[in-house]
């Protein structure tokens, strides 16, 4: 399994080293049609847009697909330009706003829904980006990367001149082994897998962690590899290396 989200009432999943985006009913969770992408070949990561009703997908390091949520509309639409230097790594979205982070060269790209870039951010040069979200509470964004030549992880926020503001690095917990992946609410709450752990943490606004929300026992002992947090239902949806886990998930102040 490579990648989970979530439009409207359909779950779309994609898997790695498939064209194919699985749909499933949210409700009965009953399969739907596929959705068939001619030419996605290396699908890392997959993310939705309600007020357009499209989802996103990362074909790592080539390009980033546009797709209706019938599958009636297909478009690579990202890179623009075959001239462009463009490697997406892995992406997620806040509104109307793409966000793709790319390790050549490290940055944050922002995009609207219609691929035109909105914004770029730089980052440290000693930081490799693995996963990037906007903060809707604060304006700045959350990532998880790795140090560079440092076998560490870490979540750090920055701001839109790429200026680190905080970071987590897991302390008072087991270290982040393997690359985490984060979600956040509309209050700023981020929800960080540790796939080595096999758990799901919660951070508050200033990334101090609050509690482990998930545990080991609750996943049975299976990786988490990606996640989706659907603010309105207050459902976690955690990608697994074999199928997709949904959690109930109260955050209060």
């Amino acid at each position: 399994m490579s990648s989970v989200t979530q439009l409207h009432d359909i779950v779309f999943v994609i898997c790695y080293w498939s064209s194919t985006i699985w749909r499933f009913n949210a409700t009965t969770h009953q399969q739907l049609a596929d959705i068939n992408v001619a030419g996605l070949r290396h699908p890392h990561m997959i993310a939705a847009c309600e007020q357009t009703s499209q989802v996103f997908v990362a074909d790592r390091v080539e390009c980033v697909w546009r797709v209706s949520a019938d599958g009636a509309h297909i478009i690579r639409l990202l890179p623009k330009s075959p001239l462009e230097v463009f490697k997406p790594w892995t992406l997620s979205m806040t509104s109307t706003r793409l966000l793709v982070t790319s390790r050549e060269p490290k940055q944050l790209m922002q995009f609207d829904a219609d691929g035109d870039e909105l914004r770029r951010v730089q980052l440290p040069r000693s930081m490799e980006p693995h996963h990037a979200v906007e903060s809707p509470a604060a304006g700045t964004f959350i990532i998880s990367h790795s140090i560079t030549k440092q076998n560490q992880h870490q979540i750090s926020e920055v701001n839109a001149d790429g200026e680190v503001l905080r970071q987590f690095t897991g302390s008072g917990l087991p270290s982040l082994v393997l690359p985490p992946r984060v979600a956040v609410d509309s209050r700023g709450h981020i929800f960080v897998t540790d796939a080595h752990n096999c758990a799901v943490w919660l951070l508050n606004a200033q990334l101090k962690l609050r509690r482990v929300i998930i545990d080991e026992h609750q996943l049975n002992y299976k990786q988490p590899r990606r996640i989706c947090y659907i603010e309105r239902s207050g459902q976690l949806l955690v990608g697994l290396e074999d199928s997709v886990a949904v959690f109930g998930v109260l955050c209060r102040r």
